[in-house]
């Protein structure tokens, strides 16, 4: 840690983190402070700070009982000796009782092997004794059972005993392994790094004075997620937006206010120019050095502008509130202006926990019922029973639904992930929840005939195609039917849709689509005739069907 510096003119401020904007790959940090002045200060330190900061992001200000210039901002790199002696004792400590819980296993094995040794040789030294009395009858079979038995069971007991213990001992090496590696670690001298902010003053007099400080990191990012749960008896879908915040930026977001933006930082404020385009005949051969470099160069990199820090909300009562009448604004000398486009944020009510840890957490956005209505989708040609889909309207007055992957749930059951695209209020989106066997679809060939005599040097086969649609469900259900003729690729082959019944009219690249609605329990028959013609010499290909 850093100790502060004890100066008449600098002076620590002690700030926390008040407010965090997260944006795709980048987090806007705001902290404050209150410090007391003497009037003799001119430079305020705010350390440590992340290494993450990014230096000519900061933006600072301020106001309280006394009138202060900022004159300007600077930051200084830091690198400081992390104590160690705590962790060291800790992991110390935690070693020596694995370690001696081992020893403690291994004093059982070997009073278990001197156990099992003795019975052995029990065993061994009673062999020949035992089996004369046995032969002179002077021990009976269940004697001779009873013997053998408390010479096996012992031994086993030993046996398993003593591989139980060595299991544990395995174990415990295993915990041991990672605590001998930290601990080897942490005791190889390394420093840490930090950044400190130096703020230069000018102080009219003395009194309260809060400092607010805003900078750009990186290591951070958010995505939207979405769990959608589809109520078949209510025909309502519960939304919930959620976040996964991933931050490791080297501060803890604790009990912070969160916000989230899609703004891109670092794409510019002003749109690029273009310069001339120029072609030329070559003057340099293509083997020449110079005019390969040339054309494989990329074009100059531009410049970016950083959006303007936009203001945060106080997450406690500030100076300002507590001395509304006395409270002076600080004057900045140079004031930066920037313009910045229309951009999604969410304010989240509830206040952020997100460790520096570099894992994804989880934070809700909002939740949100709308109302859906379902229709089916079939292709027989493909599957003999009919996709389920929902229908859902974004309401005008709704919030924007960003791209980002969805849990679907089809009543209790989960259904799979899907991948929501950016979805505007008053836009209309559906859900696709898998196959519905409600719905049944058998597609037969029904005819298949080859003309005997040539029409016009022309061969001609004819395909019927009869497919029967069963409602198994107890409510009324929309399908959309879709079929499919063969596409010719030669203009000597003609594919030509005869017959339909109901009667549709041919869609581009052979599809067919009927829209169907079936009452509850009811049955209906699609029936649909092509040919294909070609000359008798031509083979085709690719009619398998």
């Amino acid at each position: 840690m850093v100790n502060p510096v004890v100066s008449s003119w600098r002076k620590t401020i002690d700030s926390k983190i008040v407010a965090v904007t997260v944006y795709g790959d980048k987090a806007l940090v705001t902290r404050r402070g209150v410090i007391s002045l003497t009037g003799e200060e001119k430079e305020l330190l705010i350390t440590p700070l992340p290494v993450t900061l990014e230096p000519d992001s900061v933006r600072v200000s301020g106001g309280g009982e006394v009138q202060v210039r900022l004159l300007g901002v600077s930051s200084d790199r830091i690198y400081t000796t992390e104590p160690v002696a705590e962790k060291v004792a800790q992991l110390t400590r935690q070693i020596q009782q694995l370690e001696s819980d081992k020893r403690h296993l291994q004093a059982q094995i070997d009073a278990l092997a001197l156990q099992s040794s003795f019975i052995t040789g029990l065993g061994n030294k009673t062999e020949e004794p035992f089996a004369q009395s046995i032969s002179r009858k002077n021990l009976s079979l269940s004697e001779t059972l009873d013997f053998l038995n408390f010479i096996g069971s012992q031994y086993s007991e030993y046996a398993i005993a003593a591989g139980e213990c060595k299991t544990q001992q395995q174990e415990l090496e295993k915990q041991l392994q990672p605590l001998r590696a930290t601990l080897q670690k942490i005791q190889t001298p390394h420093s840490k790094e930090s950044l400190s902010v130096i703020v230069e003053v000018e102080v009219s007099g003395a009194g309260e004075f809060e400092l607010e400080m805003s900078y750009i990191v990186n290591r951070a990012s958010w995505k939207p997620l979405y769990d959608l749960r589809v109520d078949s008896k209510s025909n309502t879908l519960h939304l919930t937006y959620l976040a996964e915040v991933n931050q490791n930026t080297g501060e803890d977001w604790i009990d912070i206010p969160l916000t989230l933006s899609t703004a891109k930082l670092g794409l510019g404020s002003l749109p690029p120019k273009l310069k001339p385009w120029y072609i030329d005949s070559p003057r340099l051969s293509a083997n020449d050095p110079i005019a390969v470099q040339r054309s494989m160069s990329p074009p100059p990199s531009m410049g970016v502008l950083l959006p303007p820090v936009p203001a945060v909300p106080s997450a406690s009562r500030s100076i300002q509130e507590d001395n509304e009448d006395s409270f002076i604004a600080a004057e900045t000398v140079v004031t930066e202006v920037s313009h910045q486009g229309s951009v999604v944020t969410f304010k989240l009510n509830s206040s952020g926990h997100i460790p520096t840890d570099g894992t994804p957490h989880k934070t809700a956005i909002f939740q949100a019922d709308y109302p859906c209505h379902f229709n089916y989708v079939g292709i027989p040609r493909l599957v003999s029973f009919a996709y389920l889909q929902a229908h859902v309207k974004n309401p005008v007055d709704g919030a924007i639904l960003l791209p980002g992957k969805a849990n679907i749930f089809r009543d209790t059951i989960f259904v799979g992930e899907s991948q929501l695209t950016n979805i505007a209020p008053g836009q209309e989106f559906k859900i696709n929840l898998g196959i519905d066997e409600g719905v049944k679809i058998e597609r037969d060939l029904v005819e298949r005939q080859v003309d005997k005599k040539l029409m016009s040097n022309q061969r001609r086969v004819t395909y019927g195609y009869r497919l029967m649609v069963t409602n198994l469900l107890n409510q009324p259900a929309n399908l959309k039917l879709t079929e499919q003729l063969p596409v010719s690729k030669n203009e000597q082959i003609k594919v030509r849709l005869i017959r339909s019944n109901p009667q549709i009219q041919l869609g581009e690249m052979g599809i067919l689509e009927w829209d169907i609605l079936l009452a509850a329990q009811e049955q209906q028959e699609i029936y649909y005739q092509f040919t294909v013609e070609h000359p008798p010499e031509l083979t085709v290909l690719g009619l398998d069907i």
